[in-house]
């Protein structure tokens, strides 16, 4: 997920929202949410079961177009910036294809709203999926979280959602021509074919409501983190990814709350010195850190832990000496990046060991970064009979909810 950490003022808040509300219907209509499907695709298949409308920016109109019903339909971006469906011209600029029938089929995948192809260099193209907020809600959620977990789990983790997706919406969004990523560097969302009647009814019993934080009549929402399981300790956003703190994301001890995933406890992974140096200096090439430069990695050690001693951030040493600080985000992704099929670290609650060839990270807890939401404890939580309201104004301390639309 990309991090930020600025919080958000909720300008079109309307009213309180506790458990009592979110049956309600919203106050406004959701807004629409742009999801980046593909980054730089070079031709998409559309399937038609109605001629869909599709309209070119160089166009003065829309226009109905006449597709085999039923068929893939090729459409490429020539390099001169002219698009072609099928052998028909069909204009420059961002291409939208709309339907008011069933939804369009992208490569064979069935998403709600809009297709919008945005030309980004040469016979390249991104693909974004316009739609309602809710409505991609209900593509996320089975995605993130698995279906036949407690309704209430379901609920906190749409609320979860929905202000993650919002924020982003009011941060990212306001400078590129999408809001999210359709993938984990934002959230899971994988269309029509993820909706279930649970995700459905978990979408429309809280809509429009969201975690927010802040002074009586002044709340705000964040950027509400979750992960699939915190190993017992979590941990802030500050430690984990060097910004600004709040209380909402604040560490804590939730002892064996989420034993029940296979993750709580694992270990050891142990991955070879030649490949680790290579995976970081990688990740360092491409974020612009100075551990681009190392050499050859001679040990990994725990220079922080929080105050539940989970490890906060680690120290790097190559063969010459030097030390790279790296927080214990920075870390993980280090040594996962471009790890192909070899062996990831699941979380970074762990210990490194440094051994002739090799690092074994042992004693190792949880699984993602651990901050905010862990999605196992949400389900232990509802299992006790918790609701969502409940569990997340204790994954989320001192927050509350609140209808946003």
């Amino acid at each position: 997920m990309p991090r930020r950490w600025l919080l958000m003022s909720l300008l079109f808040l309307l009213l309180p929202a506790g458990c009592s509300d979110t049956h309600t219907a919203p106050s406004s209509q959701p807004p629409l949410i742009r999801v980046k499907l593909i980054a730089g695709a070079d031709q998409v298949l559309i399937t038609a079961s109605q001629p869909p409308v599709v309209r070119a920016s160089s166009d003065a109109g829309a226009h109905v177009m006449n597709f085999p019903l039923g068929m893939q339909v090729q459409v490429m971006l020539a390099p001169d910036g002219s698009w072609r469906i099928g052998n028909v011209p069909a204009g420059q600029g961002e291409l939208v294809f709309q339907t008011a029938g069933d939804p369009l089929l992208l490569n064979g995948l069935a998403y709600r709203g809009s297709y919008r192809l945005v030309p980004v260099g040469p016979g390249r193209f991104d693909v974004i999926n316009d739609l309602d907020l809710e409505s991609y809600l209900k593509g996320v959620l089975n995605a993130e979280m698995p279906s036949r977990w407690q309704i209430e789990a379901l609920k906190a983790q749409a609320i979860t959602a929905r202000t993650y997706a919002l924020f982003h919406m009011k941060t990212d969004g306001a400078n590129r021509s999408y809001d999210v990523y359709s993938d984990q560097k934002s959230q899971v969302y994988s269309g029509i074919n993820a909706e279930t009647d649970k995700s459905r009814q978990a979408s429309d019993e809280t809509a429009g409501v969201v975690v927010a934080y802040g002074p009586p009549g002044d709340e705000h929402i964040f950027e509400a983190y979750f992960s699939s399981c915190c190993g017992g300790v979590s941990q802030s956003a500050a430690d984990a990814f060097a910004g600004p703190n709040i209380e909402p994301l604040e560490a804590q001890n939730v002892g064996t709350l989420c034993n029940a995933s296979p993750k709580f406890n694992w270990g050891p992974i142990i991955i070879p010195k030649n490949e680790l140096t290579r995976r970081i200096k990688t990740w360092g090439a491409a974020t612009d850190n100075p551990i681009k430069n190392m050499a050859s990695l001679e040990r990994i050690d725990i220079q922080f832990v929080n105050q539940y001693s989970r490890p906060t951030r680690f120290l790097v040493t190559d063969t010459r000496g030097t030390n790279y600080s790296l927080t214990s985000e920075q870390l993980r992704t280090a040594c996962n990046t471009d790890a192909g099929d070899g062996p990831k670290l699941f979380s970074s609650f762990c210990k490194p060991v440094a051994q002739p060839d090799s690092i074994a990270f042992v004693e190792g807890h949880g699984y993602g970064h651990g901050v905010g939401l862990c999605q196992y404890c949400t389900e232990a939580r509802a299992e006790q009979g918790m609701t969502a309201e409940q569990i997340l104004t204790a994954a989320f301390p001192k927050s509350k909810l609140k209808r946003a639309y």
